[in-house]
């Protein structure tokens, strides 16, 4: 069998990762290392994030993508934030694509200034929904019209490439509601929307309360109705949640999609190299203590051996419009067109590769469990 991740991200190189663990709310349904009340340790945690960048010792013209993930990045002082990237930066590719998320709270035109004269190249806004009384019941803070600003605001410091993250299933959601949030988004001509089924992770204040759980059918109806209206707008669906116009791709996205190599900085940061997985203490203190005393922050590490390598090459290969080689589900690759038996209606095949379609997307764990 050849080609497991064939045509998706091929040659997108090496990407860092780097966490920022402050927010000024908590989301319901957020279970990440982030926190409220740790500002003050804001200059500390830069300074040993530039640290561990320094340690690293990256090579040269290697680190292809950056991406700031949280927490909320953008309530980092720019200043802080650039540090670390000009850190990464000696190392970067000429053309490295560098991500923030964003909070559209946080957003003015000083900090994406400052953004855009520091090498950041592309934003990713924290949206979620359109609608005042879904982002209630998912504990977000900020106002729809603040979205419309933001992007306002990207576009006017010159941003051409920004992503908008939305979550679907929130109790109190109708599809009307959801239908809405769509349109509003596609009103604003995003080049990509990342849009994710609100999940249920343990010990957060939604697995507390089943009453705001979402429904599978609920969710199921809402998926392939942002499937429909993005594709109609232009937007290709590239992986299960992720739809771009040509070029707007995120290539740190396909990096992770395509089993590349990235390096984590920063506390609960997880990293890969070659079959190797390794991640960092997950508190900030402890994180900023390791480091300021020379130690290593990371935590523990596992070893994927080749044949797991493979199956998780599979199956992450799957998620995407590549595929995966109609061998590896069994069919035979001068077999295209369309498919009879369980597999009907949930994949299609072209060219010796098999992909999902848009229902089998929602079934994908169960045509994954098919993988050979």
């Amino acid at each position: 069998m050849n080609g497991v991740g064939e045509g998706v991200g091929q040659g997108v190189g090496f990407g860092v990762y780097v966490h920022v663990p402050f927010c000024a709310q908590r989301c319901d349904y957020c279970a990440f290392a982030t926190w409220t009340d740790r500002s003050h340790l804001m200059a500390a945690y830069a300074a040993a994030c530039v640290a561990e960048v320094r340690r690293a010792g990256l090579a040269s013209d290697s680190v292809t993508s950056v991406f700031f993930g949280g927490g909320t990045p953008s309530l980092l002082p720019p200043g802080l934030l650039l540090d670390i990237l000009s850190a990464v930066s000696t190392a970067a590719a000429p053309d490295v694509e560098v991500t923030v998320e964003c909070n559209p709270d946080t957003v003015s035109a000083p900090l994406l200034a400052a953004y855009r004269a520091g090498g950041v190249t592309r934003l990713s806004f924290g949206v979620q929904s359109m609608a005042p009384h879904v982002l209630r019941a998912l504990g977000r803070s900020h106002d729809p019209d603040n979205v419309r600003r933001a992007v306002a605001l990207a576009r006017a410091a010159g941003f051409d490439t920004f992503n908008l993250d939305l979550i679907y299933g929130g109790a109190g959601e109708s599809v009307d509601d959801w239908a809405r949030t769509l349109a509003e988004v596609l009103a604003l001509d995003p080049p990509h929307v990342s849009a994710y089924a609100l999940t249920v992770e343990p010990g957060t204040p939604l697995a507390a309360d089943p009453a705001r759980h979402p429904d599978d059918d609920d969710q199921a109806d809402k998926y392939l109705l942002a499937d429909a209206l993005l594709a109609d707008a232009g937007l290709r669906s590239y992986e299960i949640s992720n739809w771009a116009r040509p070029g707007h791709e995120c290539r740190h996205n396909l990096l992770y999609w395509s089993q590349g190599d990235y390096l984590g900085i920063g506390c609960a940061a997880h990293s890969h190299r070659q079959g190797r997985r390794w991640w960092n203490v997950r508190t900030p203190e402890r994180y900023i203590g390791l480091i300021e005393s020379g130690q290593s922050a990371v935590s523990a590490d596992e070893m994927l051996d080749p044949e797991q390598r493979r199956a998780e090459g599979l199956h992450l290969a799957l998620r995407t419009r590549t595929g995966v080689p109609a061998d590896a589900l069994g069919l035979d690759a001068g077999d295209d067109g369309d498919l009879r038996g369980d597999l009907h209606g949930l994949v299609s095949q072209q060219g010796g590769r098999v992909v999902l379609t848009p229902r089998g997307r929602l079934l994908a764990n169960e045509v994954a469990s098919r993988l050979r």
